[in-house]
This record gives C-alpha cells, structure tokens and sequence, in this order.
C-alpha cells in the first residue's frame, strides 16, 4: 500500500509520515503492523468523539437504510439537515440563527468572504499576519503567511492585514471594509488567545463602521475550548460564523452562520448567489447532528477544561517554554524547530501521535479528541515526557 500511496495519490509535502492504517478506535490508531497508536490530534482537530464513535456511526448507517444524496443543496427539505441547523440555532446567540452547510472549511470560509461583500457592497477585506483560513483561492487570499501563497499570486485583491492583539491596527477597519476575518484562537500562528478584549474592541469597531466580523471557528469549535464555540470565552458575537472540523465527528463537512435577513441575500439579487451540490449531504447531516447533540447533552464541554487542567499539571520539563491554548486545543512550545521536530518523530515511533502547527515551528499540537480520558491523558504525557528527556540529552 505504501509504494501506490506515494505513486497515485498526490501528496502534500515531501515527507508525510506514511503510517499505514489498518483501524482506528477511541483514542487510539492502529497500522497495518498492529501497532498501536494513541491520538493525541484527533484528526488535527477534527475528530471531537474520538474514532468510530458508537453514536455518530450509528447515524450515518441508519441515515444510509434511507436515503443518501438526492438533489443539489437547498432544494429538498431533508430531516438531517434540517434538524442539524435548529439545533445549532438553538445553541448560538442572536442573531446567529441560520445556516448555510458546505462541505469544508475552506468551503465555508468563501461563502462567509461572498456573505460580507453581499451584505455591505464593499470590496476590502482584513485579516491577521499568521491567519488560516483554508487554501482555496478566496481564503488563501486571506492568509497571512506570504511564503504559502506567493506563487499563486494573482489572488483576490483589496486584502489589507494586521497584527492579532494589535489595538491601534484596529483603526485599519473603516467604512471601506467589507468584513474582517479572526480566529478566536489563532490556530497557525501558535495557538495565541486574543487579549485585553481584543475581539470585544474589534467587534465594537465593526459596529462603527458597519463592516462585518466573520470569525472562523474551524479549529475551536465544537467545545474544545470549555464553550461549544471559542468566541463565547471573549464577550463577543460575530455577524457571520465560520465552521467546519470537528462538527461532523470525523466527516467532511463545513458551514457559515449568519442572521436570517443576511443570509437571505444569497438566493437573490443574484439567484443562487451561493450553490454547492453536495452541501448538507443528508449522510454528513446526520453524522452532524450526532455530533452536536453528545457534545451537548453530556459534559464534554465542562470536562476539556479540567482535562487543559491534567495537561498543563503533566507538561513540566525543562524544553517545554510554555503551553499555549486553551481546553484541549493545546500546544506545548520548545526552544526551536529541530527540538520539537525531534519529539513529534520520536514521539511517533513509540506510539504517541503529535503534530506540528502551521506557522510556529517551535509548538507540538495537542488536540486530542474530547472524549479521551484522564488516564490517556497521563499514559501519553508520560510517554512524552520520557521522550523530551532524550531529546534534552541531545542538547540540540
């Protein structure tokens, strides 16, 4: 299998880490060799019940005995979908109560960039230095990381950037502006929290000028940080929210959430302003609506924080400058780039899945899934600590 993975499928970086899957359970990943695996990314964020949660998978089979792909996106009224999207509008503040469903991230980024411009007429859109928010063309566009994007230039035009927890570069935001893009937690860059009511002010300064606040919950979302959104840890409430990852429980799925009267502008003046055929798949809905419903009938969500709590007690030693994040979206910073590089590799052989950040070479992900336990927890800061013990001895 490994020699037909690296000749017919396309890769993404010249070294992937080729592990060949054999099965995945819980907390847990296992190769074709039978070596078992714990997860501590969690599909980099994606999988927020772990692997083969019984429920989820439970509602994809059931929703499979009925019916799968029927018709292109908002045509048919279809129950998955539909009682996915009530049930989020009954979770999020006013006026964030109607939902587009995409198929990705990335997907969801572009109609929330397509929403803003509709709404108000403008061109201009903000974002911050170290931003993520997809790799198509309109959210490459609104990267802030010029090295990732730079050969694909031409991108979409009238995008300016500021410095996350920049106050002053709040005032860049005028009535020019379509729409500014945040993260509540930038992802990529480190997984820097906003500080000093940094979103509050930028919300406040949208409000001014009538711009937009689109704020991208790809990564916090879902209760991963002690809230089922990020945004609700900051005293502020987006005009358009972006989401995606962890909201199908390991299934590809993405949406932008807005109010209704906005978000009706998009099926006229022009019709189909937005259109995807296999959003809201009735298969990906259910899986959806499994999803949101054990995160928020259980106390997931309340116990990502004692879990932060369990790590940040563990993850003492003397590489490890500081632990970033906030819940289970975690990142333990080292020194430099070939000390954490030599951890997550080690780390790898011996049984303990970490991952890498974006931007911020220095930072090793810890995104596990929400249902891991206090025990995994301590059976892979251990194994990581052994691990970071031998790498301190390398003085590198």
């Amino acid at each position: 299998m490994i020699n037909d993975f690296f000749k017919y499928q396309a890769q993404t970086s010249p070294h992937p880490l080729a592990m060949e899957i054999s099965y995945a359970k819980g907390s847990y990943i296992y190769d074709t060799a039978g070596n078992k695996y714990l997860d501590f990314v969690a599909g980099v964020s994606a999988c927020s019940l772990g692997h083969q949660n019984e429920r989820v998978n439970n509602a994809i089979k059931d929703q499979l005995d009925k019916y799968s792909h029927v018709m292109v996106y908002g045509e048919y009224a279809q129950h998955p979908a539909t009682e996915y999207c009530k049930l989020l509008a009954e979770h999020l503040p006013y006026p964030l109560k109607k939902t587009y469903l995409v198929n990705s991230g990335t997907e969801a980024t572009e109609g929330a960039l397509k929403l803003a411009r509709r709404v108000t007429g403008r061109s201009q859109f903000i974002s911050c230095h170290n931003a993520y928010h997809g790799n198509t063309m309109g959210s490459l566009s609104v990267m802030g990381f010029e090295e990732r994007k730079q050969v694909f230039r031409p991108l979409v035009p009238d995008v300016d950037f500021i410095t996350f927890n920049n106050e002053e570069d709040i005032q860049k935001i005028t009535t020019k502006t379509a729409g500014i893009i945040l993260e509540s937690i930038q992802g990529g860059a480190g997984f820097i929290q906003p500080q000093n009511d940094f979103l509050k002010k930028v919300r406040a300064r949208c409000t001014e000028v009538g711009a937009m606040l689109i704020i991208d919950e790809i990564q916090p979302g879902f209760g991963r940080t002690g809230k089922l959104f990020g945004f609700e840890n900051y005293d502020c409430v987006p005009d358009i929210l972006v989401i995606g990852k962890g909201m199908g429980g390991g299934m590809p799925v993405g949406a932008f959430v807005a109010s209704e009267a906005h978000m009706d502008l998009l099926y006229d003046n022009p019709k189909l302003g937005h259109i995807t055929t296999f959003g809201g798949h009735p298969v990906i809905a259910a899986a959806c609506l499994a999803t949101l419903q054990e995160i928020t009938e259980t106390n997931l969500i309340a116990e990502t924080l004692e879990k932060e709590i369990l790590f940040r007690k563990l993850l003492v030693q003397p590489l490890i400058t500081e632990v970033r994040g906030k819940g289970l979206m975690l990142a333990a910073m080292t020194k430099n780039a070939t000390i954490t590089n030599e951890i997550i590799l080690r780390c790898h052989k011996r049984g303990l899945i970490l991952f890498w950040l974006l931007f911020e070479g220095t930072a090793i992900r810890i995104t596990p899934p929400l249902t891991i336990s206090n025990q995994e927890i301590e059976e892979g800061c251990k194994l990581l600590l052994e691990v970071m013990d031998e790498v301190h001895a390398l003085n590198l």
